[in-house]
């Protein structure tokens, strides 16, 4: 049996045919300029300053950046950033913005400039972006030489980082800046062609054909194991966009794994401009094609379904399958292409849109989200993208805005805009319709992700909302709650011998968690300590890990505590959180402990002792949640 490969970095982003593969140990993080009053004053962009710079990410442990974006107005003084890699003194990248281009390795097509439009007089503003790999073994570390701040014309700008924080450090090496990315730029210089290895295909093709109303048309089934390579077509109209749907189902899944519309499928739901990423979309001639893998074990069946009220005829579409990717693809360590069930066009005044709710265990790798403002001129881009996984309270992507989500940063005014991870179609601000790409920074999750996205600055728009995760994924869920300690609760310390030196007391908070819910106020009773804690917690022998969840209040930033399991001290990494939010100051963050600590165990004696960092005053608990992962 061959073993099941884990990418990081670049070989992450190089292996598109490795996708499907379930991964352990990863989890997806956003740091960015986010209101922190739950508004639209999404400028400031800083952590703490550190002597004559301002920090902008850092990040203790193993993990790989994958997406770096800044916006300013072209005012804004040019700030030099600085990327410090595992707690090196010296930086081992010194870029200014108008070297996003052509600066190795930041250069077109995965790093660019990007210039706004003037946009009635907001604009124009200018955009940087990159999604050049940069993986750490130990610490990574963004600063620049001003504060970040955009709230007038001559302001620093904001922006954010999207990251994956890894459980350990196996396979991880350090980024330096000789990698050969000439392969993966090759790949993105080539958006349209198929960016997985060649292998040996079969081809089934169906011709124009007329779909009455109500009818399916099956354009291919495989009664072997083997995965669909690529799905290819012709132009669509914009009827058949919406009206003619693509549904698959593998191993005879009594619910299928694909049911959406033909045109979002390919990557533009609204059909007014050809626009197109890396996995899929369609070319400036019109031809349309999606490239993502799609493994199966037993049976496959696609077909064409025509849920309009008038006959579509069938445009020219071709699927191809392999079969020499069998022995990569494992069956219960890969997960199935599936989508989200389409989210049909609706408005939730007030709250935010919940585009998909995913259960399971595995990671989001697209999203296609559409937006329609009741009438022509009201910017209507401005709602937060916000991501929940497995049941946590605090997001753990939450961008500045619609666009930001996709790496414009300056609204939807001047259709179609595209590059291989992001793109967007549709009139300017409204409707408009936007495609992100995560093909190095999958969202993975263990039990479930809820993907939401506000409708306007704080849901203080009517906006009807559209949309579709696109994911590899199984039922069974990655991971199961064990254990539960309430902090201010006497039984339940008791019960998990709950200790501690150098306590500062307990204290009362009522408060928020950011995010959609960011009104609900919760009082809890928890504790604060400038020395350690330390308390025993119930698990599953049969695990591959464990992870802690605190309820913290996060007044201020860079709390952070040394982990040790049953007196073993967890040396990949510290428990570190450099984010704060003063007005809503509920956090959930995590630490996951690596297997090598918890493998056979049924319970854990967990000791945190305090390290202080910049303004932290002690570390405070309020709540832990503990799952075992399987």
């Amino acid at each position: 049996m061959m073993k099941r490969i884990t990418p990081i970095g670049l070989e992450n982003m190089e292996r598109f045919d490795l996708l499907p593969l379930l991964r352990n140990g990863v989890q997806v993080h956003y740091e960015g300029s986010i209101d922190k009053q739950g508004y639209n004053a999404d400028w400031d962009w800083w952590l703490y300053q550190d002597r004559e710079e301002w920090v902008i990410f850092d990040h203790v442990g193993p993990g790989c950046l994958y997406n770096f974006v800044q916006h300013r107005y072209p005012e804004s003084e040019e700030p030099t950033f600085k990327f410090y890699f595992d707690h090196e003194d010296e930086p081992r990248v010194v870029i200014k913005p108008s070297e996003f281009g052509s600066k190795h390795p930041f250069v077109t097509p995965l790093a660019d400039a990007y210039f706004g439009p003037e946009d009635n007089g907001r604009g124009p503003i200018r955009v940087i972006r990159s999604f050049v790999p940069m993986p750490f073994a130990k610490a990574c570390r963004i600063t620049t030489d001003i504060r970040l701040k955009g709230a007038a014309k001559g302001d620093g700008g904001w922006g954010h980082v999207v990251y994956h924080a890894y459980a350990d450090a196996n396979g991880v090496s350090t980024f330096t800046g000789s990698e050969n990315y000439e392969r993966l730029i090759q790949m993105w210089r080539s958006v349209g062609e198929d960016p997985k290895p060649r292998v040996n295909v079969e081809s089934q093709t169906s011709h124009p054909v007329e779909i009455k109303p109500g009818e399916a048309v099956a354009v291919f089934e495989d009664h072997e194991q083997g995965s669909i390579v690529s799905i290819t077509g012709g132009s669509l109209k914009q009827d058949e966009t919406r009206e003619l749907w693509i549904r698959a189902t593998w191993d005879h899944h009594e619910v299928p794994d694909i049911d959406c519309p033909l045109g979002t499928f390919f990557g533009s739901e609204l059909g007014m401009n050809p626009i197109g990423v890396l996995s899929h979309g369609q070319t400036a001639d019109g031809r349309c094609y999606h490239y993502f893998p799609m493994p199966y074990w037993e049976h496959a069946r696609i077909e064409l379904v025509n849920r309009g009220d008038d006959p579509v005829r069938l445009p020219l579409l071709e699927v191809r399958s392999t079969r020499d990717r069998n022995p990569i693809y494992l069956r219960g360590s890969t997960g199935y292409f599936r989508t989200s069930p389409y989210y049909e066009r609706k408005a939730t005044p007030g709250a935010d849109s919940i585009i998909a709710r995913l259960s399971g265990r595995g990671h989001m790798v697209a999203g296609h989200i559409t937006g329609h403002a009741r009438h022509a001129g009201i910017i209507s881009c401005e709602g937060d993208v916000r991501v929940h996984i497995d049941g946590g309270a605090t997001p753990r992507v939450e961008s500045d805005g619609s666009e930001s989500w996709v790496c414009y940063g300056w609204g939807f005014p001047t259709p179609p805009e595209t590059n291989p991870s992001s793109a967007y179609d549709g009139l300017p601000d409204n409707p408009w319709s936007m495609l992100r790409l995560c093909s190095g920074d999958w969202y993975p999750f263990l039990t479930e992700l809820a993907f939401g996205i506000e409708s306007g600055e704080f849901n203080n728009q009517y906006i009807e909302h559209s949309g579709i995760l696109f994911y590899y994924g199984v039922d069974e869920p990655g991971m199961v709650l064990t254990d539960q300690l309430d902090i201010g609760n006497r039984a339940s310390e008791q019960l998990h011998e709950y200790r501690y030196e150098g306590s500062r007391g307990y204290y009362t908070l009522e408060s928020a968690y950011e995010g959609d819910h960011d009104d609900k106020l919760i009082r809890d009773t928890g504790h604060e300590t400038e020395g350690f804690s330390e308390f025993t917690v119930s698990i599953r022998p049969e695990n591959r890990g464990v992870r802690l969840r605190r309820r913290s209040d996060q007044i201020t930033g860079r709390q952070r505590a040394n982990v040790y399991v049953d007196g073993i001290p967890v040396t990949e990494k510290c428990w570190y959180y450099a984010d704060r939010n003063p007005y809503k100051r509920w956090l959930e963050d995590e630490f996951d402990i690596p297997a090598s600590y918890t493998e056979g165990k049924k319970q854990l004696r967990i000791k945190l002792e305090y390290v202080q960092a910049g303004e932290t005053r002690a570390w405070n608990e309020f709540y832990y949640w503990v799952y075992t992962i399987l």
